[in-house]
């Protein structure tokens, strides 16, 4: 089952601790603006996530903000990504981004990956 991309497209929430980290990580970074998340192929599960650090928007950027924080997604990784929700954990084996995403039906184990 894929998405059907004439479907209307969810929001992508960002957490209280992902805004926080974004923020820290922005105030050190001169000319950056935003965390840029995309999806890419590849990946052990099919797709990929990939996070940027960008100094500007483009034109076809969905922008989510919070507390400050700015996250951009464009149009087509928005489709594989709607409804999703973009965290800051820090535990015991290390401190990541992550996203849990519905659309997602297989993930691995870095978390990175999935497969729709």
């Amino acid at each position: 089952m894929g998405i059907d991309a004439g479907t209307e497209m969810k929001s992508v929430e960002l957490t209280e601790a992902a805004a926080r980290r974004i923020t820290s990580i922005l105030k050190d970074e001169p000319g950056k603006i935003a965390l840029r998340v995309s999806v890419e192929g590849g990946g052990c599960s099919g797709f990929s996530y990939a996070f940027d650090l960008v100094g500007e928007r483009n034109e076809d950027d969905h922008a989510i903000e919070r507390d400050g924080a700015t996250v951009l997604i464009d149009d087509l990784s928005l489709v594989y990504m709607g409804g999703s929700v973009i965290d800051f954990v820090d535990d015991l084996i290390g401190q990541s981004f992550q996203i849990r995403n519905p659309n997602a039906v297989a993930s691995c184990g870095c978390g990175t990956s999935f497969s729709i």
